[in-house]
């Protein structure tokens, strides 16, 4: 392990030794100082981004990652909506439990610790680095903040306003450490590192996470590996179906809790597609429909263009959709732009076995006006969250009412679901023992 490395991981627990217990008030400084320091500071960290970004394109990123890549003024103001937010749930979240009276002899009550050392591992989104200098830092941990090499620029920026907010709040300045070394050598390092970092949260794609998984024995919340599905029963709306796969797809098509493929009972998958394509053109949706064979493609005032480049599909003429084969090579798989899938299946047995072999278990939904097929769906598929008759895009955490998250966590350990402030902390037990010794608890208490 480089010298570097080595000083990054000293200089990091350090920080967490000399910062302040949880719930002190330089903490919410923190979140107001990085709030103000985010809005002077915005003009140049869109400068370093726009360098980002041409960078991307002249290397040929597709449309959608350039997207993921771009900051603008409006996620400024998300940003500085997310200080404030977490700000007010800092209290809630950092106050000591209750004291529970023991048995007549003492008082038990839990306190909240940080994890310690957080090590952060995604891909290029910047303002996952700002969440990342924001949420686990609130609550006493340190982080470190590896991102892709696509924002460097911008990280650099973003860390200069961090380390800004943390000395104005009366922080230690390693709380928050952006790595900047793009050399995989770096990163295997501090994975081989469980005594010096205590979590590990890799964000992003499957093949990341399931890299940090095998590489280290720190413990993992993972996040990512959005694979999800959403079985339409024949008893659906299939108006609102269509909705639904269109909302849990469009707005964010590389987000984890998107739709990548529609299981639809068979009988009613060609009626479904053409819903979905009249709301496509109602609105005019940009969208790629992937379907299996075995369901028909759609006709009347669509042209067939057998050889199109594509994977054999028809267009249609001027309009916002487009028709694709559906590939076995596709189940398992995150498309990563504004494609669906559309996939028959023989009722509730079959698309649950699918789910079974290709999801991530991260969010599954099921459309039916039978609430027996809802609940029985509910049972026996196994993810994060499980959507009935909505958007995939609810499952998450300010959506759902659970406060602000850092991701989404598809583990079964510590937490699953949002990761909110609350999953960033652990407990001690204090124990008010009033001068009680063992020997004189009855054996019955024991």
């Amino acid at each position: 392990m480089s010298e570097d490395t080595l000083d990054i991981l000293t200089a990091a627990r350090a920080a967490v030794a000399a910062a302040p217990p949880t719930g002190d008030p330089a903490y919410a400084r923190y979140c107001r100082e990085l709030a103000d320091r985010l809005a002077d500071h915005w003009p140049t960290v869109l400068k370093a981004n726009a360098d980002d970004v041409a960078r991307a394109e002249q290397r040929g990123l597709s449309p959608v990652l350039l997207d993921r890549l771009r900051l603008t003024d409006a996620h400024l103001g998300q940003l500085r909506h997310l200080t404030a937010t977490v700000l007010g749930e800092l209290d809630e979240v950092t106050r000591p439990g209750p004291g529970v009276p023991i048995a007549g002899w003492g008082v038990r009550r839990r306190a909240p610790k940080p994890l310690g050392v957080v090590f952060m591992v995604y891909e290029a989104r910047p303002t996952v680095t700002v969440e990342g200098a924001l949420l686990p830092v609130a609550v006493g941990n340190a982080v470190l903040l590896r991102g892709g090499k696509e924002i460097a620029r911008t990280n650099a920026a973003l860390a200069a306003v961090a380390r800004e907010a943390l000395e104005a709040a009366g922080l230690p300045a390693h709380l928050v450490t952006v790595l900047d070394d793009p050399d995989r050598a770096q990163l295997r390092a501090l994975l081989k590192r469980p005594d010096a970092i205590d979590v590990l949260v890799p964000r992003g794609s499957p093949s990341l996470i399931d890299y940090c998984r095998s590489a280290s024995s720190i413990p993992v919340i993972a996040s990512g590996g959005g694979v999800n599905h959403v079985y339409v029963h024949r008893s659906a709306d299939l108006t609102l179906a269509a909705e639904v796969a269109l909302d849990s797809k469009l707005p964010e098509p590389t987000a984890c809790n998107t739709a990548e493929l529609m299981l639809v009972d068979a009988d009613v998958a060609p009626a479904f597609v053409a819903e979905v394509i009249a709301a496509a053109e109602r609105d005019d949706r940009q969208v790629t429909v992937r379907l299996d064979p075995r369901v028909p493609r759609p006709e009347g005032g669509h042209s067939s263009r057998p050889d199109s480049g594509s994977e054999g599909g028809s267009d249609g003429e001027g309009g916002p959709w487009r028709i694709e084969d559906l590939k076995e090579h596709d189940f398992g798989r995150e498309f990563l732009d504004a494609t669906i899938g559309v996939y028959p299946v023989e009722g509730l047995d079959e698309a649950v076995a699918h789910i079974r072999r290709h999801g991530s278990a991260h969010t599954e939904g099921v459309l039916a006006a039978d609430p027996a097929v809802a609940e029985e769906f509910t049972r026996r598929v196994d993810a994060a969250a499980i959507v009935v008759n909505g958007s995939l895009r609810l499952h998450d955490g300010p959506t759902l009412g659970l406060g602000s998250e850092i991701s989404i966590s598809t583990g079964r350990m510590h937490v699953r679901g949002p990761v909110t402030l609350g999953a960033l902390v652990t407990h001690s037990w204090v124990v008010e023992a009033h001068g009680t010794l063992r020997s004189s608890v009855p054996a019955h208490q024991s």
